[in-house]
């Protein structure tokens, strides 16, 4: 048997139910204040372009519950093992709306039967103490997971400046605490190899980070997608790494993370449509991309081959 050296999401839940949970992602119509026209931030973030990550079956188009439906028809043919799902409402801002709305999506896919809670993917200026007491008494009242996923994204202001992201890591910081303090479990998104950031800095990161209330985190790798201001503009002056180059990365940050935080994932995935350096992809010998949940495995064996684990060098 396999013995992780790092502190796994699906080890967390099997502990707390028992069981797999399957996220399935779902597509609200919500939008986003780095896209509002009316913004001075108009245009998003550098990096992004939220088509590049919304599974075939996500539509704002349909229904909560049909999206639900199809997602648990979509993912029975390859997580055949998960005995509930999360409804994971991934695109753009999720809580960027009156909380009229949230609270019509919200319950809406709380209440279908397979759900055994939501989580939520937000910004840090897209939260307040009101909508964080609501969500907070989904949990209390419901006694369902709920979880809130930040997209932190770097922990220094000039790279936030830099991605065009509109805010600072101080916005960060303040919605992520008052967070923790309603006892809402809390997230957050890391991107490595952002424009600037050497590889001192991102070792700093993992330490920033420790001092955060957060519960869980996904690293990312940075990818250049089609869409995107990176693309369109030529801002590609990012850190790019090869696999073996990330799997050492990802290992030497991991190295100085609390052990206590939940490890959700450590790289992204863009389909290769939406790749605008395709040449940048993980790939085998015969051509075929490496999945984002073959990393983990590989981080795991680099961990073992050093003899260390999460939170070894704090």
């Amino acid at each position: 048997m396999c013995v992780l050296r790092y502190n796994s999401y699906a080890a967390f839940f099997r502990k707390k139910y028992g069981s797999r949970l399957q996220k399935l992602s779902i597509d609200a119509g919500f939008g986003c204040p780095n896209r509002n026209a009316d913004d001075r931030r108009k245009g998003g973030c550098t990096f992004c372009n939220n088509e590049a990550f919304n599974p075939s079956y996500c539509s704002p188009l349909k229904s909560i519950r049909q999206q639900i439906d199809e997602g648990i028809e979509f993912h029975s043919r390859r997580y055949r093992n998960a005995e509930g799902y999360l409804a994971y409402f991934q695109p753009y801002s999720n809580t960027y709306a009156r909380i009229e709305r949230l609270k019509e999506v919200y319950e809406e896919a709380l209440g279908h039967p397979a759900v055994k809670g939501i989580v939520i993917s937000t910004r840090p200026d897209c939260v307040d103490e009101e909508k964080l007491d609501y969500i907070a008494s989904l949990t209390e009242e419901r006694g369902r997971f709920v979880a809130i996923e930040y997209g932190i994204e770097s922990c220094y202001n000039q790279t936030l400046a830099t991605i065009g992201r509109g805010h600072d890591f101080e916005t960060t910081r303040k919605s992520i605490e008052l967070t923790a303090a309603r006892g809402i479990h809390c997230g957050g998104h890391l991107i490595l190899g952002l424009p600037g950031e050497s590889y001192d800095m991102m070792m700093m990161e993992a330490e920033m980070v420790n001092e955060l209330p957060i519960d869980s985190l996904k690293l990312h790798q940075l990818q250049i997608v089609k869409g995107s201001a990176m693309a369109d503009g030529g801002a590609k002056q990012g850190s790019f790494f090869s696999l073996e180059e990330y799997v050492g990365l990802v290992c030497d940050f991991l190295e100085r993370l609390r052990p206590d935080i939940i490890m959700e994932r450590f790289a992204g995935e863009v389909p290769p449509r939406f790749q605008a350096m395709p040449e940048r992809s993980w790939r085998r010998a015969d051509g075929r991309l490496i999945r984002n949940e073959e990393i983990a495995p590989m981080v795991n064996r680099e961990l073992e081959r050093r003899g260390t684990r999460q939170g070894q060098i704090m």
